[in-house]
């Protein structure tokens, strides 16, 4: 297949931490990659956010084209809306110019739904559409903060309405689309995000700690990903905090993440908001912001803690959990949206409330009393992750949903059943 992925604010080729740049940016590159190396024809089209960026951008085959719409240069997602007609524009204008047609279009977030559907009226292509994350649902836990405009609620009600397939990432947003949106179930698709085995694999704890200069005697709590208010994080520091005081126990906290390689106040605003907070709870000296680092080093990260916290808000996903679990270190997450659904509580880790400090002490002192308890949810994690969760997989439940709706002939190779079929398993099966 010929097969465009449309992702307007987040590219692939972006490091993945800053405000803008996470989980998207990660999907849409390995879920490129493995249907490239699969056989197909990628090309992935992102806004252009810098002026020397190259029309076209090389990705291990994968085309990345950098669309002219709006100014090149980078701008908050919740300012480019008005720009999608200039984007669906150029993308009538590329795709009328290809030697061979493009079979599907695969969009990544509202704005990239839009602009699929206006290529779709003017060609015929058809359109699957991962929303990545629902602007009502965003509304109900924002509210004011949101800085979208509401036109995004009907835009995501056409795309519903209109997208060939939707595919959602877990079964509360498959949930979500039903009650708020009312869509079609026949037409939804559950496929979650992944991590890839070669990226992300257990590395020995004490050699991990000793590489990134961390004590190998002290309780290690990791906090990974966007450093975003509503990621949580603020939870994170006073469950530290809580866990230092009131359970006595030698913690010490490693956030990694933000705008910049050395953790920056300037660049990464949240930092210095998070600083204040730890000081509040008398943790200052026992966290240490790290900075933004490349997913090479991730399987370091993960792998130097005793566990892995994450308790944001809301979470459509969740990809950083997965990852955690595939390098074998138990997870303690909110019990909201994908990480409900990645984390079995009790077994790879524990599901706490969100915005509930003193119940994400009482989970933490527990595993950091029961060191043998935390090697068995490591291990469960891994097996879990590998089991329903790797790119491969995702990218061949994806491949059997594009070959339905471009109407071609379904294809099966050796193991394709059992790698298509585990993340469905997920909601109810294998994993219970």
């Amino acid at each position: 297949m010929k097969i465009a992925l449309i992702s307007e604010h987040a590219s692939p080729l972006a490091i993945a931490g800053g405000v803008d740049s996470g989980g998207q940016n990660i999907y849409v590159a390995h879920v490129a990659r493995q249907l490239h190396r699969a056989g197909h024809q990628v090309d992935v089209f992102t806004r252009r956010d810098r002026s020397l960026l190259p029309l076209v951008s090389d990705m291990d085959g994968v085309r990345v084209i950098h669309v002219p719409a709006g100014p090149p240069s980078q701008l908050p997602k919740e300012r480019l809306l008005p720009y999608m007609n200039e984007f669906a524009d150029f993308l009538i204008g590329f795709f009328r110019q290809e030697r061979e047609p493009y079979q599907l279009m695969h969009a990544n977030f509202f704005m990239s739904g839009l602009v699929a559907l206006k290529v779709k009226r003017a060609l015929g292509v058809p359109v699957v559409t991962t929303f990545h994350a629902l602007g009502r649902v965003r509304r109900i836990h924002q509210g004011k903060d949101d800085g979208f405009p509401d036109e995004r609620f009907a835009i995501e009600d056409e795309l519903v309405r209109d997208s060939d397939a939707i595919v959602a990432e877990c079964p509360q947003d498959e949930a979500d689309l039903i009650e708020l949106y009312r869509a079609e179930p026949a037409r939804i698709e559950i496929v979650p995000c992944g991590f890839d085995v070669d990226e992300l694999q257990r590395v020995n704890r004490n050699q991990a700690r000793d590489q990134l200069g961390w004590p190998r005697n002290e309780f290690v709590v990791l906090q990974l990903g966007r450093l975003v208010e509503r990621k949580g994080i603020d939870n994170v520091i006073r469950g530290v905090g809580l866990l230092r005081r009131a359970h006595g126990v030698n913690a010490r906290l490693y956030i990694v993440g933000g705008n910049s390689e050395a953790p920056n106040e300037i660049a990464t605003p949240e930092i210095a908001r998070l600083r204040g907070i730890a000081r509040r709870e008398q943790v200052e000296a026992h966290t240490v912001f790290v900075g933004r680092r490349g997913r090479a080093h991730l399987s370091r990260f993960y792998s130097a803690a005793d566990v892995f916290v994450t308790t944001p808000w809301y979470e459509p996903f969740g990809i950083t959990p997965v990852e955690a679990m595939a390098c074998g270190t138990p997870v303690i997450g909110a019990d909201v949206g994908g990480i409900r659904y990645s984390v079995c509580d009790g077994e790879t880790g524990w599901l706490v409330p969100p915005r509930d400090p003193a119940a994400l002490a009482a989970r933490l002192a527990q595993l950091q009393a029961d060191p043998a308890l935390a090697r068995r949810m490591g291990k469960a994690g891994a097996a879990r992750a590998r089991a329903g969760f790797t790119w491969q997989g995702v990218a061949q439940s994806l491949e059997q949903i594009y070959r339905r709706v471009a109407k071609l002939p379904q294809r099966q190779r050796a193991g394709d059943t059992a790698q298509v079929e585990a993340p469905r398993s997920a909601v109810g099966g294998a994993f219970g």
